[in-house]
């Protein structure tokens, strides 16, 4: 949190802080515009600096939402104030010594996600560093937010505190609470109930085929499980706002509340609803790891540029491994189907080439310029700090687990971290991180980092899965190796990344191709791995494509075909220390998983 400087405060003994009140209007909603107005009171200097974020925390891209303001205008009374544009995202207004004034702009929103605005005719949902201005060295002034809604019947949905006598006007203790607080504003069904003695709240805006009842139950259940992890729940009132919407997914953690959006549709599919039930469980838990547990790096915000740390493997990565443990201590699906999600990870994972190039640490810490702006060469070239995070998460609780017997794992880690930074709110480094886990697995930890954080040495999975009766088997496809990836967009086949050193990147194929034929004759994407499952490995082919609207037939020599599907089996005859491990870790024997 950043504090008023010495100056201010020795000015505030003198004078009254600032007072700033925002009103956040939206008479035509079909313009997607929100309209803007900040009233500034007491303000004592010649000129009044405002700036816009440039990004959102939890969202690690710059994002530039400076772009979707315009007409902006500032006044006192009814007298127009000189202003002027300093740099993307800065505006100076010469006060010329006026106390009071109001600046009015216009925000476009016509983008729905989690990190962004959207305003149309059926509801009004933004993010405060998406729409609010900061007045720099004025960061820790409460803020009050007062919503003029279009219609009568429209209501505000948002984690911040009401202000008494006042309609629809709410109060942020400071600017990082305000970034912190999103708002649902429209005629969006919401469902009250309590766990623990503390109200919740699932907001839904947009039709679907959600089963309320039994979403609110799991959700629950999933709010007691990571609760008892860390000793209770940390807020006083939390809200799920979710957003139903065509083939979306995304979340968005907040200190009292989490944004969700999900496919309108995708609750009727058992192994869909699934993944909603991770979605929920990785945006709740992010409320202890990253919200309150975070890096040094993350601990004040800079809103004005990229913020960097190498530790988002633990934030993120080790809450996506939680996110599918969740749900399995919550009775939701059983470890049969844990462990049919964890091998899909891992095939994900074991099928990106990227990860024998980019380390952990460094995909950590070029989050801001490459995981949120994937290009046809991305999976050659780097790996996800959420998925080999959580690769690298598994392989710490196994190792924590085996070497005491259950008694103790990563979530003795969480909890330590909890006490030691999250509670005060106090950032760590990666070193108090590694201290932390090897004070829990009581062991010297340094080749581990060293390997598979700050290396790219592949993860030995069978060698901590084989203490708790597993192993991990690989399943080879049928079809020869070419190596790409084909996908049909608007009936044409293009080529969407070819992997590096494979048959197709050697013969000369680009990503961008059209893919046309094979010997002649034509093919769409899915028939691909049909068509392949024809030659032998070593058969030349004869492959044809567009290239930048140049027909061209390339020779493609086949490769060995390559393991696209690994899956965490039962041994076949585990000791009896294997099938105690096994039972600790997943609650069930492990002979039941066969």
């Amino acid at each position: 949190m950043i504090k008023a400087t010495a100056a201010h405060i020795e000015i505030g003994i003198q004078e009254k802080l600032p007072t700033i009140h925002y009103l956040v209007a939206m008479s035509q909603p079909e313009t997607h515009l929100f309209e803007v107005t900040l009233q500034v009171n007491n303000h004592s200097s010649q000129i009044l600096d405002l700036k816009m974020p440039v990004w959102t925390p939890g969202s690690y891209l710059v994002r530039e939402y400076a772009k979707n303001l315009q007409d902006f205008t500032a006044f006192t009374g009814d007298k127009p104030l000189n202003w002027r544009k300093i740099s993307k995202n800065h505006w100076q207004v010469n006060t010329s010594g006026v106390s009071h004034l109001s600046v009015r702009y216009r925000i476009f929103a016509n983008e729905l996600s989690v990190r962004t605005n959207h305003l149309d005719s059926t509801h009004a949902y933004f993010n405060g560093a998406a729409l609010f201005l900061r007045l720099p060295g004025w960061e820790s002034l409460p803020i009050q937010i007062t919503i003029v809604p279009p219609q009568p019947d429209w209501r505000v949905t948002t984690s911040l505190a009401a202000v008494g006598g006042q309609s629809h006007t709410f109060c942020a203790t400071d600017f990082d609470t305000l970034v912190d607080s999103p708002f649902e504003i429209g005629t969006h069904q919401s469902y009250y109930f309590e766990v623990l003695d503390k109200p919740h709240e699932l907001a839904i805006w947009g039709e679907g085929n959600l089963p309320s009842e039994r979403v609110i139950a799991d959700i629950k259940q999933i709010i007691q499980v990571e609760a008892q992890m860390f000793g209770g729940l940390p807020y006083d009132r939390y809200i799920f706002l979710l957003h139903l919407f065509a083939q979306a997914y995304g979340g968005l953690e907040h200190k009292n509340c989490c944004s969700l959006i999900y496919q309108r549709f995708g609750f009727r599919n058992q192994e869909n609803y699934e993944r909603f039930v991770q979605l929920v469980a990785h945006e709740f838990f992010h409320l202890w790891n990253v919200k309150r547990i975070r890096p040094k790096g993350l601990e004040v915000f800079d809103y004005e540029q990229e913020n960097y740390t190498t530790c988002l493997w633990f934030c993120e990565g080790t809450t996506s491994y939680y996110d599918l443990l969740i749900p399995l201590r919550a009775g939701i699906y059983n470890a049969k189907s844990y462990l049919n999600h964890l091998s899909k990870e891992i095939t994900r994972f074991l099928t990106t080439p990227g990860r024998k190039v980019q380390t952990l640490a460094e995909s950590s810490f070029d989050a801001w310029i490459k995981l949120y702006r994937p290009d046809a060469n991305s999976s050659n070239s780097q790996i996800s700090y959420y998925l080999k995070g959580e690769m690298v998460s598994l392989l710490l609780d196994l190792l924590i687990r085996a070497r005491h017997n259950n008694k103790r794992s990563l979530d003795d880690v969480m909890f330590q971290m909890w006490r030691k930074f999250g509670e005060p709110e106090i950032g760590y480094t990666p070193e108090e991180l590694q201290e932390v886990i090897e004070s829990v697995a009581d062991m010297d930890l340094s080749n581990f980092f060293e390997s598979y954080i700050n290396s790219t040495d592949e993860l030995p999975f069978n060698h901590y899965l084989q203490p708790f009766g597993l192993h991990l088997v690989a399943e080879r496809e049928e079809a020869p190796y070419l190596g790409i990836k084909v996908k049909t967009e608007h009936g044409r086949e293009v080529i969407k990344s070819v992997e590096v050193g494979s048959p197709a990147q050697l013969a000369g194929i680009d990503p961008g191709d059209e893919l046309l034929a094979i010997g002649g004759v034509r093919l769409t994407a899915s028939q691909l791995n049909e068509r392949l499952q024809e030659y032998q490995p070593q058969d030349s082919i004869e492959l044809t494509v567009f290239h930048q609207d140049e027909l061209r037939t390339h020779s493609v020599i086949l490769g060995t075909p390559r393991p696209g599907k690994f899956e965490i089996l039962p041994v076949a005859n585990p000791d009896s220390l294997q099938k105690e491990n096994g039972a600790g870790w997943l609650g069930v024997p492990i002979v039941n998983l066969g």
